[in-house]
């Protein structure tokens, strides 16, 4: 037990050292632009609302990338070229706080947590070179496909006419084969996360269909992705590639809205912890559908241009 609590605990204060670093890296940057930081009070209040909507329903499941995406292009909040910075550094507070306050209440498997977290980082350290290799739409295909299936399945089992519809109320862990299918799928959820393609649908039906107790996911969604995203921000932040008030805004809001969604969990049954699930695994789907659709289209007519030229 002592073993558990120290590994646990070690790997929290990882979480606080990182944020703080994070922090620190801002702090030192925003001295150095305040002089030419200006502040739009409608932008403020844009940034401050995207931020907080966005991160309450990704602390639910639903990546908060793309509604923050599309609120800065909607609204003219960001330019398009310090996008991409913006999501990484303005996020970093807010993924450390989500895995600490999931992992320090939700009571799950020691061994498991942890090897679903380094499973994660291995993916995105060492297989991202060779997804980032892979054909996008293809992947973005075969995701949603693999997301319709699983969710459909989820589906029939809570209705019961599959086998293994209560077999999540009690399973806080795994052992065996079961872990070890477990860690190959973060892994490769985690190389996909680097091109774009969200770890926390696909992570979320995967451990639930394994049987893992649905609140068991959140903290290891959260802490698959809470070492990532520091150190992803810190180098924008070095190179100063992002919206200093954006940045600052969404992490500050964006915190607080992690902190209304983590309530709203704590508060949920199993019955509706597993409908939660379902709804996010059904919005990505059809989120990934759309940008399958989308980018198929856009070759297409890129191709059609390059032919005509």
């Amino acid at each position: 037990m002592m073993n558990e609590i120290s590994i646990k605990q070690i790997f929290l204060a990882l979480l606080v050292l990182s944020g703080i670093w994070f922090c620190i890296a801002l702090f030192n940057s925003y001295k150095n632009q305040k002089a030419k930081t200006n502040v739009n009070k409608r932008e403020a209040i844009g940034l401050a609302i995207t931020g907080f909507v966005a991160n309450f329903f990704d602390t639910l499941g639903i990546g908060s990338f793309a509604i923050m995406t599309s609120s800065f292009k909607n609204f003219k909040l960001v330019d398009d070229k310090l996008i991409p910075g913006t999501l990484n550094v303005g996020v970093a507070i807010v993924c450390i706080t989500q895995a600490f306050l999931f992992i320090d209440a939700v009571k799950v498997d020691t061994l498991t947590l942890m090897s679903m977290i380094v499973s994660a980082l291995g993916g995105a350290l060492i297989g991202a070179s060779i997804v980032s290799k892979l054909n996008k739409q293809h992947i973005q295909l075969v995701m949603t496909i693999a997301l319709f299936i699983m969710g459909i399945t989820m589906i029939l089992k809570m209705a019961g006419l599959l086998p293994g519809g209560d077999e999540a109320s009690t399973v806080n862990g795994f052992t065996g084969e079961k872990l070890v299918i477990a860690c190959v799928a973060n892994f490769v959820f985690g190389a996909l996360n680097t091109i774009g393609i969200g770890l926390f649908a696909p992570c979320m039906v995967t451990l639930s269909l394994l049987g893992l107790h649905p609140s068991c996911i959140f903290p290891i969604m959260m802490g698959s992705t809470a070492l990532l995203v520091p150190f992803a921000g810190i180098k924008y932040i070095k190179e100063d590639v992002h919206n200093m008030n954006g940045s600052i805004l969404i992490n500050i809001f964006g915190t607080i809205g992690v902190f209304v969604a983590f309530f709203l969990v704590k508060q949920m049954d199993l019955v509706m912890l597993k409908y939660l699930v379902i709804i996010v695994v059904g919005y990505t789907t059809w989120e990934m559908g759309k940008s399958y659709i989308k980018s198929k289209v856009d070759t297409k007519k890129e191709n059609q241009r390059l032919q005509n030229q």
